[in-house]
């Protein structure tokens, strides 16, 4: 396992360009390649407009059936909000705040007694992993520092069967000092204590494992680091967008091997990503949704009005086959034919 010293800055707006500024006007449906996938009938639907901030991210669901999802309100753009936790009511249609400001909240995931966990990143976040008891709305702080020292900016996050969370630690924006010499993967065991486990991923995104529990899946978006912000008149020179998924084997310690890419994104940036039942692979690239086999083959992309996907999630219950995808500030659902995979909550 390698560290790798961050690099210099560049522009946040290449992340705006990758998910939001590619605008088509194709309102989306799976393509008859991967039908087997999302029936080329179904429509994407829009069931929220309202974000306030530059991205919609995180979404996952409730025990209750309800789905929590993150606005971020990077201050450059939307002032001094740090961040907005929205609650979509799938059978109402209803969306309302759930907790503003959120610390710059970003991936969120519900652990097996039903608690909502949530990676809170820089810009005036918190820079934490937070646990909020929905039975009390009491939270409590998870983890905040590794070696005595704050996170860069935790964006994603997900729980295995035995409990542990894993969550990556990339600084895309905001202004407090790095204070992690890598963008990391950890993984904080049930007793608290928190280790670092993936050096070699340049900017580790998104994060999912298998329904097996043996594969962990990093997104690795990298467009050179952004730390910072470069001046709006900055002519120099800029490294392109690279990408890709890499496959992790996962040791019943929870430590990892490394496997190598497993899907070559090229000069596209994967965000968000998740796993269906069968373990077939669901990435937020190019706009899209992107669904790969577990081997990574590409089965079929699922398109999305104005290519502008940053995140996804399968609900739960009678929502196991719908496909809840963040964009910069709408909500869309499109019904699928694989259920989601998710650990199982307590009875």
């Amino acid at each position: 396992m390698r560290e790798k010293v961050i690099r210099p800055n560049l522009k946040y707006i290449g992340l705006t360009n990758a998910f939001l500024f590619m605008l088509t006007f194709t309102f989306g449906q799976s393509k008859t390649l991967g039908s087997d996938i999302v029936d080329p009938k179904s429509k994407i639907k829009e069931v929220f407009s309202g974000g306030e901030g530059l991205l919609l991210e995180g979404p996952t669901m409730a025990p209750d059936g309800t789905l929590y999802f993150t606005d971020i309100t990077i201050t450059q753009f939307e002032g001094m909000k740090a961040g907005i936790i929205w609650n979509y009511n799938p059978q109402t249609g209803e969306t309302k705040v759930f907790r503003s400001p959120s610390g710059m909240a970003n991936g969120l995931s519900f652990d097996s007694d039903g608690n909502l966990i949530a990676c809170e990143g820089a810009d005036f976040g918190g820079r934490r992993i937070v646990k909020t008891d929905m039975k009390t709305g009491k939270s409590t702080i998870v983890s905040g520092l590794f070696n005595d020292r704050p996170f860069n900016a935790p964006n994603d996050l997900v729980i295995d069967n035995n409990g542990r969370i894993y969550f990556t630690d990339p600084r895309y924006f905001g202004k407090e000092p790095i204070n992690q010499p890598v963008d990391g993967v950890y993984r904080i065991d049930t007793d608290g204590t928190v280790h670092l486990i993936i050096a070699n991923a340049s900017k580790p995104n998104g994060i999912a494992i298998s329904p097996d529990y043996k594969t962990l899946y990093v997104a690795n978006f990298d467009f050179n680091g952004t730390s910072n912000f470069l001046p709006g008149d900055f002519k120099g020179p800029a490294s392109e967008t690279s990408g890709a998924i890499l496959e992790y084997t996962l040791l019943p310690d929870g430590n990892v091997q490394f496997n190598g890419t497993l899907i070559n994104l090229m000069n596209d940036g994967p965000d968000g990503i998740k796993v269906d039942s069968e373990g077939n692979i669901y990435i937020a690239v190019r706009g899209n949704i992107g669904v790969y086999s577990p081997k990574g083959e590409k089965l079929t992309e699922i398109e999305v009005p104005n290519k502008s996907a940053t995140n996804l999630c399968f609900g739960r219950g009678k929502w196991s086959r719908t496909l809840f995808i963040t964009t910069g500030k709408k909500l869309y659902t499109i019904e699928t034919k694989k259920e989601g995979f998710h650990i199982p909550f307590k009875r």
